[in-house]
């Protein structure tokens, strides 16, 4: 099969297109075929080694841990698919990942793909959605009237957010760069703010949850615009439980554990017309270089996707 490895860490060049092994599936596992691999930060840290020391992943490694596709084939024990059904999920991150035609993932990391969404934009969804949905429903604990600032709101993980709040029933205000606003207000945003031009500590104030999707210096900043005992989430680190307690609130980190319930609320979220995904990018599985290159600028609207099918 065609896929796109890296024989050892480093910038995008490491990134080859080429022949390697189709997987088998084991006990408990799917084959899957991949049509879309959706593509996100966590894929170039991996590529130059930030969790080599965490994590110690066999080169030639396969990168991409967002997948669309359609099941193959199954092993021994599988119960919950069968050949032909439209899948999607977030596979475990220590393994070979989906910028390939072929994955291997544990039956436990899939549910079935949102009908009304075609491969390339249900491959933009687990990642990013999971990890929106974590940080703030199970992290924040995020409430109907509650108020949250989310920053890079216009992101793959903001954008989930900001829809996932609104339908919650909260007030939503979210950072983004001017050509960002509209499109933010269109999807659910209650207000926004121009971070070139605006300093959120300045205009926001009393906020039940600060989403931090950025860290360093807009971390730091947040603090201040939490009301006593609201929380700060951060996807991007553990914040300092020193500073929380200096403020007088809580924090906690939000990362995307693999959950196929939370993926089949989600997909009916989305086949109800309540969310959508947005991709901004789509290239081929050889275009793997641009996409690493496109989310490392970290100005991206929405999601980068590779389309193998």
């Amino acid at each position: 099969m065609k896929a796109v490895r890296i024989h050892s860490y480093g910038g995008p060049e490491v990134l080859k297109y080429e022949d390697a092994p189709e997987p088998t599936p084991g006990k408990g596992e799917v084959l899957v075929k991949v049509y879309a691999a959706g593509v996100n930060p966590v894929d170039w840290k991996v590529r130059e080694g930030y969790l080599k020391q965490a994590i110690n992943y066999p080169l030639p490694l396969i990168l991409g841990w967002d997948v669309a596709g359609i099941v193959e084939s199954i092993g021994t024990g599988v119960t919950k698919f069968k050949k032909g059904d439209e899948i999607f999920g977030k596979p475990d991150l220590t393994r070979n990942g989906a910028y390939a035609e072929y994955i291997v993932v544990n039956e436990s990391d899939l549910a079935l793909k949102p009908k009304s969404k075609d491969f390339v934009h249900s491959a933009a969804v687990p990642v990013t959605s999971l990890t929106a949905w974590q940080s703030l429903f199970d992290v924040a604990k995020l409430e109907a009237g509650q108020k949250i600032l989310i920053h890079a709101a216009a992101g793959g993980v903001g954008s989930f957010a900001v829809q996932f709040a609104k339908w919650k029933g909260a007030y939503v205000i979210g950072t983004a760069s001017k050509n960002n606003l509209e499109w933010l207000k269109s999807i659910g945003a209650d207000e926004t703010i121009d971070y070139n031009v605006v300093k959120f500590e300045d205009v926001v104030h009393d906020m039940d949850v600060v989403l931090d999707t950025i860290g360093g210096e807009t971390q730091n900043r947040s603090w201040k615009v939490l009301k006593k005992g609201g929380i700060l989430v951060s996807t991007v680190g553990q914040p300092s439980e020193k500073e929380a307690e200096k403020f007088g609130v809580r924090c906690g980190v939000g990362n995307a554990v693999s959950n196929p319930e939370q993926l089949n609320q989600i997909a009916n979220l989305i086949d109800e017309g309540k969310v959508n995904p947005l991709v901004e990018t789509i290239l081929p599985l050889s275009e793997a270089r641009r996409a690493h290159e496109i989310s490392q600028s970290g100005h991206t609207r929405g999601k980068s996707v590779l389309k193998v099918i």
